[in-house]
């Protein structure tokens, strides 16, 4: 697959969790994600990384990266829960690895009842992400996965929903941080990782 080079230069980016691999591997997952400029608007730069996952040395790179630059060690959670729509593309995958039960968090509308819901803020509206209710067993812990964090508001929303069941947040991990936006700010308490930042 041939990438467009329009994609704007990574030397501004930070590698975080991808610090702790090989250079040339994370070099090579790096040069999977595109940097689509003015998508999906004029004022956005969107941060693609379903090029990675078509790959499969990338999509392998990636998860492996994960699991070794996790926010807790692997005993300290039980589930990996992943948020729609590629949290689920990273989330499966590293609960698969690590030996862990998956939990989707799902926008509003999508799950059967009974069902617990949290709603979240967006720029110019709310939206409401949720999960089935007692699916979490109490006092289980949970690691929280996402592609993207920016402003944090979905994050946010999920850990809530994990301690209304009566579970617990072990941590949150990122592959991408949008830095300039302070995402992490909503998480505040949590231990939380990400794999590379970039400006926003």
């Amino acid at each position: 697959m041939v990438l467009d080079s329009a994609a704007s230069t990574t030397s501004d980016w930070r590698l975080e969790g991808l610090a702790g691999i090989a250079p040339q591997d994370s070099e090579y997952l790096i040069s999977r994600i595109r940097t689509i400029p003015g998508f999906p608007a004029e004022s956005i730069t969107f941060r693609d990384f379903i090029p990675a996952l078509n790959d499969p040395k990338a999509f392998n790179i990636l998860i492996s990266a994960l699991q070794k630059s996790l926010p807790v060690d692997a005993g300290e959670f039980d589930y990996v829960g992943g948020l729609e729509a590629r949290g689920f593309l990273v989330g499966a995958p590293l609960a698969y690895s690590l030996g862990k039960g998956f939990v989707a968090f799902r926008k509003a509308g999508k799950l059967p009842p009974p069902t617990l819901s949290r709603e979240y803020d967006l720029e110019y509206d709310t939206a409401t992400v949720e999960i089935e209710k007692d699916l979490l067993p109490e006092g289980s812990r949970v690691l929280i996965v996402d592609d993207l964090i920016a402003t944090g508001g979905t994050a946010k929303a999920a850990a809530q929903l994990v301690e209304d069941s009566g579970a617990k947040v072990a941590g949150f991990a990122f592959v991408m941080e949008l830095d300039g936006l302070n995402g992490r700010g909503k998480l505040e308490g949590y231990p939380t990782s990400a794999l590379m930042g970039m400006p926003a």
